[in-house]
């Protein structure tokens, strides 16, 4: 199925071997990511002393996802400490509008 999207071919290294990738990603974008695996599979192979290439990129990975988990937690957290806040403000405009006395002014 298509989108009607069309897909480029973007050449990128990684770990000294070039990969042809289609994508209908921006061709920066798609060389950033490339970049940036690139850079964990290098990390890697130099801070786990490891010469086979997939093993390094096993590694890099593992390391990759554990970044993603803790921004995928870290961004819930967030957005939950933010739906505790405006919950919290909508009672209390809730009150006010009510009529309670709760020390805001009328007109808010």
């Amino acid at each position: 199925m298509s989108d009607g999207t069309e897909k480029a071919t973007v050449r990128v290294t990684i770990f000294g071997e070039e990969y042809a990738i289609r994508t209908d990603a921006p061709q920066e974008y798609t060389l950033e990511c490339a970049r940036y695996v690139d850079d964990a599979v290098q990390q890697a192979h130099v801070r786990g002393q490891v010469a086979e290439p997939h093993r390094a990129a096993v590694l890099a990975a593992l390391q990759i996802t554990d970044e993603l988990f803790r921004t995928r937690k870290e961004l819930g957290d967030r957005a939950d400490g933010v739906l505790e806040r405006v919950t919290a403000l909508r009672e209390r405009v809730g009150s006010v509008v009510e009529g309670d006395d709760s020390g805001l002014p009328r007109d808010v």
